[in-house]
């Protein structure tokens, strides 16, 4: 283990060329690769406490979608997942996601941009991602939607929303929302399917049920009171740290990463 890791520095002291960078990185990576059978019982845990927490909530387990964030994982490691019926996968970066979509092209994967999204990015991600979380302005909403229009499509969107409050997090206040809602519903080639949060990190998730409940009383909010063309079904909310509670809590999309791949 010790060697690629020493070469990684030797790297980074800028003593070899950059396509020998990322041949050592990709050996790094692959060293720390989970063994098939660890991965496929993390996923077997995950979806049982999904279904566990879903139906304390009064739903069947179908009724949240388990997104894996793969922005960490090889190629090779995403293939198993996808294989083991995995098929909703998450990615952060816009080229990242675009590039794994070429390169998985013959696998059938739902794509999701679950990351910050510039409007000057979007380019690589509505030919691809079969939703976008991350919808924080009516800027970038009106240019998805006019590159889903050249392609013919409509894309599904999730307005992002800062519930929390937090300067580190991004997002639209909640306050705004429901303008920002009723504003982007009507784009043309804009599906608008519900909102998007992230919660503070927090030991213990119980602290952030507030967070969780905040956005469902939110969408629930601006379905009575805007104008949208249909009401809006999603609530994509949960990471490894609080899923559970997310999901007690409305969710019907969970994102989760470490949880699957330590």
């Amino acid at each position: 283990m010790n060697r690629p890791l020493a070469v990684v520095i030797t790297v980074l002291q800028g003593r070899v060329t950059p396509s020998l960078e990322v041949a050592c990185l990709d050996a790094t990576l692959n060293i720390m690769e989970l063994s098939k059978e660890r991965l496929l019982a993390n996923l077997r845990d995950v979806c049982d406490r999904i279904a566990a927490a879903a139906a304390r909530s009064g739903r069947p387990a179908p009724a949240v979608r388990l997104v894996a964030v793969t922005k960490t994982v090889s190629i090779e490691t995403i293939r198993l997942l996808v294989e083991a019926g995995q098929k909703d996968l998450g990615e952060n970066r816009p080229q990242q996601l675009r590039d794994r979509a070429a390169a998985l092209a013959d696998l059938h994967i739902a794509w999701h941009m679950i990351g910050h999204l510039q409007r000057n990015k979007v380019k690589y991600v509505v030919p691809t991602a079969a939703m976008i979380h991350s919808v924080d302005s009516l800027a970038l909403a009106e240019e998805i939607g006019k590159r889903a229009q050249a392609a013919g499509a409509r894309a599904a969107c999730l307005l992002e929303v800062n519930v929390s409050g937090e300067a580190s997090k991004g997002g639209v206040a909640s306050a705004e929302a429901p303008a920002l809602a009723s504003a982007a519903a009507a784009l043309p080639g804009i599906d608008l399917a519900g909102l998007m949060t992230m919660a503070p990190i927090a030991e213990d998730a119980e602290t952030v049920r507030p967070v969780f409940i905040g956005l469902r009383e939110l969408r629930d909010r601006i379905n009575r009171e805007a104008s949208l063309p249909r009401p809006l079904t999603e609530l994509s909310m949960g990471m490894t740290q609080d899923y559970e509670v997310a999901v007690e809590e409305g969710a019907t999309i969970v994102r989760i990463g470490t949880a699957l791949f330590r």
